[in-house]
């Protein structure tokens, strides 16, 4: 049964926390000035936003913006003293000043009414339908709706822009011409947008919590036994490629931080994704050489778009030890079978399927799609000539994440893939041993490493309550 929906239970964390709703800081009496600023400078800063942009046909530059924000801030706080004078009544102190602007800059310049929720480390998704319908998911599966992101749509839509701007390196478009919008923020958290073709501007934020990851750490979390830590180390050593399959918030990027942990440093990595996510890039000490690759959409001329599948050709001449799919969701798929057939071993990717027989019949209707238009048997043969594994995870209503399955990808007859599920879902869910492995994988698996004998159940694995016996923790991670 889901957690139960609770518009203002308390989520204290750090004290910063009130009937599920974000407040000021250590502002005492001063929050209700921090509002009207943020309000007025917020209100200037859209309309000024939109004038530029109707005049230049571009939104406004990131350093212009903050420019002009802290310029509409000092005016704002102006206009208030000499109010407060006329009034009769004693301007805010120099000190107290300073710390509004600050507070009011921070919010304007930073995420807005999103950044309270970002901050707060519980948090896994937030959803906005329109400015002042929000809802925020935990990492305990409590769903409540918080206060308002921003005072208006318009400026709301003019955070989301903001936000945009600053992604860096490449061009993210948000307008009538292209109102769908993927980018990842500055701490990892995926965001989807869509504007103009839905009656409110609507705004998802999906939020890893695990940035890094390793396969003892996944032991620790509940996520996997210490049989299959070392099976999947075993696996990525001896460059099995493998697709991690699982719903929407199964957690199947942090599994694959989880594999590409167990690569060894001297190894180049090639990532490619619509949008970035794994970050590898950003963890050196583990992954010293890497190019991480993001799919582009065309600019205002139509032109410049650059697609996952051409990002995957180009990767195969960038001398890479293995190369990476962020997620399998269309056309890339065909260059992916075809390299992992001739002889990149190693690579992995994800996908998203409601189990691991599923995965197969998923890359059949994507290779059935793309522009080769490849028919079912011939896709099955590029399985069973490429694919080694397929993991499969599960995500609870109470949002525990667990491996589930592992399939080996043994042949293929025509219409159907041939495969061995050596681990199968338990009276828990949770994976326990199942049919044999191949000779010639526990061949190459025991080569590398692993103990043919943690296959047995007592060797480490789950008990009765779905627990793994080593670790005295339950069932899985939060994302």
């Amino acid at each position: 049964m889901s957690a139960p929906f609770n518009a203002l239970s308390a989520a204290p964390v750090n004290g910063h926390w009130h009937h599920g709703r974000p407040v000021e800081r250590d502002l005492g009496p001063d929050v209700a000035v921090v509002r009207q600023i943020r309000r007025e400078v917020a209100e200037r800063l859209t309309k000024a936003s939109r004038v530029r942009e109707a005049a230049t046909n571009t939104p406004m530059p990131t350093e212009e913006r903050e420019a002009l924000t802290r310029r509409l801030i000092s005016e704002a706080l102006d206009a208030y003293a000499t109010a407060e004078m006329q009034a009769g009544r004693p301007p805010l102190r120099p000190q107290v000043e300073s710390r509004v602007a600050r507070t009011v800059a921070d919010t304007l310049l930073g995420a807005g009414g999103l950044q309270p929720w970002l901050n707060n480390p519980e948090v896994e998704e937030i959803v906005a339908n329109g400015c002042d319908q929000v809802f925020v998911r935990f990492s305990d599966a409590r769903h409540e709706r918080v206060e308002p992101i921003a005072d208006s749509d318009a400026e709301m839509v003019d955070l989301i822009r903001m936000l945009a701007a600053r992604t860096g390196n490449d061009e993210r478009r948000w307008d009538r011409a292209a109102p769908l919008l993927n980018l990842q923020l500055a701490d990892g958290s995926r965001l989807n947008a869509v504007l103009d073709v839905v009656r409110r501007p609507s705004l998802s934020i999906r939020r890893h919590r695990y940035l890094t990851m390793t396969l003892p750490e996944l032991v620790e979390l509940g996520a996997i036994d210490t049989a299959l830590s070392e099976l999947f180390g075993a696996a990525v050593r001896s460059r099995l490629n493998t697709i991690v399959g699982g719903p929407t918030g199964a957690g199947k990027t942090t599994f694959l931080r989880g594999l590409a942990s167990a690569i060894p440093a001297r190894e180049r990595l090639v990532t490619i994704e619509d949008t970035y996510e794994l970050g590898f890039d950003h963890d050196r000490a583990a992954h010293p050489n890497v190019v991480a690759m993001q799919a582009r959409d065309a600019n205002v001329e139509g032109e410049g778009a650059v697609d996952m599948a051409a990002l995957f050709r180009n990767a195969l001449r960038m001398v890479p030890s293995r190369v990476f799919v962020g997620e399998v969701r269309g056309h890339e798929v065909v260059p992916l079978l075809n390299a992992m057939s001739q002889g990149n071993d190693g690579s992995m990717s994800t996908i998203h399927a409601s189990s691991s027989a599923g995965v197969f019949r998923k890359l059949v209707l994507y290779a059935a799609a793309a522009p080769e238009r490849l028919d079912p048997a011939t896709t099955n043969l590029h399985i069973a000539e490429g694919l080694h594994l397929v993991v499969q995870l599960r995500l609870t209503d109470t949002g525990r994440r667990f491996v589930t399955s592992v399939r080996e990808v043994v042949d293929a007859d025509g219409l159907q893939v041939a495969s061995n599920e050596i681990f199968r879902p338990g009276p828990n869910e949770h994976a326990v041993p199942g049919a044999p492995p191949s000779t010639a994988l526990m061949d190459r698996l025991a080569f590398h490493g692993f103990d043919p004998t943690l296959l047995q159940r007592r060797a480490g694995w789950w008990d009765s309550t779905g627990r793994a016996a080593r670790t005295g923790d339950g069932g899985g991670w939060p994302r």
